[in-house]
């Protein structure tokens, strides 16, 4: 098991992060919550979706002191849900930072929405590089390294300089293979309404936290959420992209959200 654990005690908190594939970039959000209280950060290298949530409940079991609150960013909001339903005696909370959406209405317009953002160059590069993510053959971290540089460039509104804390400050070692296996499998769990189905089996309370410029629509997380689960609200970030932690004029707000919840 791969974790990184943050203050000591026991722990009544963990960071889930996104990609897949894309272990350690919540580490800044686990550092800034320490402060309060030990803090679980699993680095999640399994290639399916129950491989990755055996992963998390087991550094729960181990390493938690009872139920935790969930905090987990993109896919690893996902992945936060499915645990919570899975595993509810492990978790008393969810908080879902920057989420996909829960159905497929809507979310074509995501990658307009991101290509609009970005130069005709990297317009063309982001078109080759999804060419090269999709397709089995490619094993090559470096590629979706560089995809995620130019997604963060058009998620992000008004990004931290890396001596601010911003992206690059703890630099994050993509793996690929973890991304195109878990992905494909996940994207699937959505189109065909399992995800959803799934996420109604959650009886724990539900914060979902939301830039008003990230690109994966807002009421593809609020609209679904809301309809399946009981305990569930909604809070919107002004200024804000897909990585709160990242932007300058939401940073000190999201975190005064995640104090208060998690309190």
């Amino acid at each position: 098991m791969r974790l990184r654990v943050y203050g000591s005690g026991p722990a009544a908190l963990a960071v889930i992060h996104g990609g897949p594939g894309a272990p350690g970039e919540m580490a800044p959000v686990a550092q800034r919550l320490s402060a309060a209280g030990c803090v679980l950060e699993p680095l999640l290298t399994a290639m399916t979706v129950d491989g990755q949530v055996e992963e998390c409940v087991a550094a729960l079991e181990e390493y938690a002191g009872g139920p935790v609150v969930l905090i987990g960013h993109s896919w690893g909001a996902w992945l936060s849900l499915i645990v919570a339903a899975r595993s509810p005696s492990s978790v008393r909370k969810v908080i879902c930072v920057g989420s996909g959406a829960f159905e497929e209405e809507g979310t074509d317009d995501l990658m307009r929405v991101r290509l609009e953002r970005l130069s005709p160059e990297e317009q063309a590069e982001t078109k080759r590089l999804l060419a090269a993510i999709s397709d089995p053959a490619t094993d090559d971290d470096a590629v979706l390294a560089r995809f995620g540089a130019l997604m963060a460039k058009a998620d992000t509104f008004h990004p931290l300089p890396p001596d601010e804390g911003g992206r690059d400050a703890v630099p994050v070692r993509v793996n690929g293979e973890v991304h195109r296996r878990v992905w494909a499998e996940a994207r699937e769990m959505r189109r065909n309404g399992r995800l959803l189905e799934i996420c109604g089996q959650v009886h724990c309370p539900v914060v979902a936290v939301h830039g008003d410029y990230d690109p994966h629509p807002a009421a593809g997380v609020a609209g679904p959420l809301s309809r399946v689960i009981d305990e569930f609200r909604f809070i919107l970030l002004e200024n804000c992209g897909h990585c709160p932690w990242l932007e300058r004029e939401a940073r000190d707000r999201f975190y005064e959200i995640l104090i208060r919840e998690v309190r």
